[in-house]
C-alpha cells in the first residue's frame, strides 16, 4: 500500500509505481475537457476543477465546493478512501496544487503532485495514452472538511487589520504593483492591505518546484517559520503551489484565500 512521506512524487516514481493497485492518477489541467486527439498519462481520470470541483452557483471562480459535492465528484471518479492520489497538470506545477490543497482541505493526506506535471512525463519519454473518460466503478472516498485550510473575506479582512497572519499575494510582481491590469475582465488592479508579494514563479523552474533547501530559504525570506500564513492569489489557484511549497519546507500554519484577489477586489473598492 503506497504512502506518501512527501506531498510530491517525481515522474520517475509515478512510472515505477504505475500498475500499484491502490493508485488513483488525476489529471488537475484546469478548464480542460474530455478530447480524445489529446494525451494523458495512461489511467488518468480528469478532475474537473472548474465545473465538478467548484461551486459553480457562487459569484467568483473556483470556490470551494461544498462537502457533499466533493465527496460525490471524488466518489464517481472511484476514489476510495484507501487511494494514493497522484495528481498533475500539462503546464508543470499549477492547478495540481490546487487539486492536492483541496484534498487535504477535506479531510484526505495521502495524495501527491507530479513535480514538472505533463511536461516531465513526456520529457522523459514515458507512455501515453488518448485522453478518455473515466468509466470504471465509483468509489467510498468519505469527505471531512476540515476547517482553517481555507480562509474567506471576512477572515482575511480581520488579519489585513489586526496582521495577525502574515498575507502573502503570490501574483507577479506587476500585478501585485498594479503597473498590469488584472486578467479578469473588469477587476480593478490593487492589494489587500498589509499583504506582502512572493510571485509563485519564485519557487519554480520550468514547472519543477525547486528544492526543499531553496524553498526554504526564498520563504524565510519573507516570513518566519512559526508565522500564521495566508497566502492569495488571483483565483484561489495559484496560492495553493506556494501552500505546497510551504508544507514541504515544514511550515505548519498554512491557509490559503480561497476568493484571493477576485473577491476582495469585487467586494473592497479601491
Amino acid at each position: 500500500m503506497i504512502k506518501f512521506l512527501e506531498p510530491i512524487v517525481s515522474a520517475l516514481w509515478l512510472h515505477n509505481h504505475l500498475k500499484a493497485d491502490d493508485l488513483v492518477i488525476l489529471d488537475g489541467t484546469i478548464n480542460k475537457v474530455i478530447d480524445t486527439s489529446q494525451f494523458q498519462i495512461p489511467n488518468a481520470r480528469l478532475f474537473d476543477i472548474k465545473n465538478k470541483f467548484s461551486d459553480t452557483l457562487a459569484p467568483f471562480p473556483s470556490t470551494c465546493p461544498s462537502q457533499e459535492q466533493f465527496q460525490k465528484e471524488a466518489r464517481a471518479l472511484g476514489i476510495y478512501n484507501d487511494s494514493a492520489i497522484v495528481v498533475y497538470d500539462d503546464k508543470g506545477i499549477y492547478s495540481s496544487a490546487r487539486v492536492w490543497w483541496l484534498f487535504k482541505a477535506f479531510g484526505y493526506e495521502n495524495v501527491a503532485v507530479l513535480n514538472g506535471g505533463f511536461p516531465e512525463w513526456k520529457k522523459a519519454g514515458f507512455a501515453t495514452e488518448s485522453m478518455k473518460l473515466y468509466s470504471g466503478k465509483s468509489g467510498n472516498f468519505e469527505a471531512n472538511y476540515k476547517s482553517g485550510l481555507f480562509t474567506f473575506f471576512n477572515d482575511v479582512k480581520k488579519a489585513s487589520k489586526s496582521k495577525s497572519h502574515a498575507i502573502i499575494d503570490v501574483r507577479t510582481k506587476n500585478r501585485f504593483k498594479s503597473l498590469e491590469p488584472e486578467p479578469r475582465v473588469g477587476l480593478r488592479m490593487g492589494t489587500i492591505p498589509s499583504s506582502i508579494n512572493l510571485p509563485f514563479e519564485d519557487v519554480l523552474v520550468d514547472g519543477i518546484m525547486k528544492s526543499k533547501s531553496e524553498m526554504e530559504s526564498i520563504l524565510n525570506r519573507v516570513v518566519p517559520k512559526e508565522s500564521d500564513i495566508i497566502f492569495s492569489c488571483g483565483s484561489g489557484i495559484t496560492a495553493c503551489i506556494l501552500a505546497l511549497g510551504a508544507q514541504i519546507s515544514g511550515y505548519k500554519n498554512i491557509s490559503v484565500y480561497d476568493g484571493s484577489w477576485t473577491e476582495w477586489g469585487s467586494l473592497v473598492p479601491g
